[in-house]
């Protein structure tokens, strides 16, 4: 039904791709990020980009990935999409040698529902990089 795939951040088409459902699932919530960093998941059903998920180094935590961006389009949500973008996500930090993933939720009860589901476990970062609400998450790789 849905195939996930990597991507190169660096091709023009690709980078508008991740822009443009970026664009429909945080709209102007989040500034657009750099897709020549880190690495870069779409989501296709039908062969039409319907989510994207990346992870990038922390700047944060030592040693971890960032689980910096994952957006799912809303007539796509429910489909199980976030959590096989953490598996993804997962692999991708192993194969760099990262020993942790690291991300974080504001407002967003189905995504933090996921993180759970996921096995990430809530922890407070020695210095918080979000809003004072923000909640923070962390699964270590092992």
């Amino acid at each position: 039904m849905y195939r996930i795939h990597a991507v190169d951040g660096q091709d023009e088409d690709v980078a508008d791709a991740l822009a443009e459902i970026h664009r429909l699932t945080f709209f102007e919530a989040a500034t657009v990020p750099n897709f020549e960093q880190g690495h870069w998941w779409l989501a296709y059903r039908r062969g039409v980009p319907v989510g994207f998920a990346g992870v990038i180094a922390s700047t944060h935590a030592r040693n971890a990935g960032y689980f910096s961006r994952v957006g799912v389009l809303r007539s796509h949500c429910g489909n199980g999409l976030q959590l096989r973008f953490m598996r993804a996500v997962e692999a991708q930090v192993r194969r760099n040698g990262w020993t942790a993933v690291v991300s974080d939720t504001t407002d967003n009860l189905a995504s933090a529902n996921n993180f759970i589901k996921g096995g990430y476990r809530l922890y407070r970062p020695n210095d918080p990089w979000a809003w004072p609400h923000t909640l923070y998450w962390r699964k270590l790789m092992r």
